[in-house]
């Protein structure tokens, strides 16, 4: 079981379960956080760059950390960000879209000072056609070994 830093190997790849977005999904994420037209409103969604109803980047974003919190990649332990890096949208997620996402482990960067290491993981998320959705770079503080 990957608990600590040092279990840690570059090229890990972790592979999460999958979430179905629904448009009732896309509506009530949009309407609290980003309330843009394309993401509120089929008809005029239509008539935008993305030729209908699309999910916020940021409502695919939080599916996405979801997605990669259900995997525990770090065992019991949780994901203590230190940041996200390149976060990119690639292409629109629908209504009726299925997301999964993939981790690997891309950077180990042990702490001089203390106990702990940074692990960046990158996190792709995909669709059911195995199209690239999303992709972020997460940090996260992982302790060396067991606090005995």
């Amino acid at each position: 079981m990957i608990e600590w830093f040092d279990d840690l190997k570059l090229g890990m790849r972790f592979t999460s379960g999958e979430a179905t977005i629904t448009k009732d999904d896309i509506l009530r994420f949009a309407a609290e956080f980003d309330p843009q037209p394309f993401h509120l409103d089929e008809v005029a969604a239509e008539n935008t760059a993305f030729k209908g109803l699309a999910a916020s980047g940021w409502h695919t974003a939080a599916v996405a950390m979801r997605l990669a919190v259900q995997v525990r990649p770090f065992g019991p332990h949780p994901l203590l960000g230190a940041g996200v890096d390149d976060l990119r949208w690639f292409k629109p997620v629908r209504p009726g879209d299925t997301l999964r996402v993939e981790g690997e482990v891309v950077e180990l960067v042990p702490s001089r000072t203390k106990p702990q290491g940074i692990a960046r993981i990158k996190w792709t998320a995909y669709n059911q056609q195995s199209a690239r959705r999303g992709r972020l770079y997460v940090q996260s503080h992982r302790h060396r070994a067991s606090p005995a």
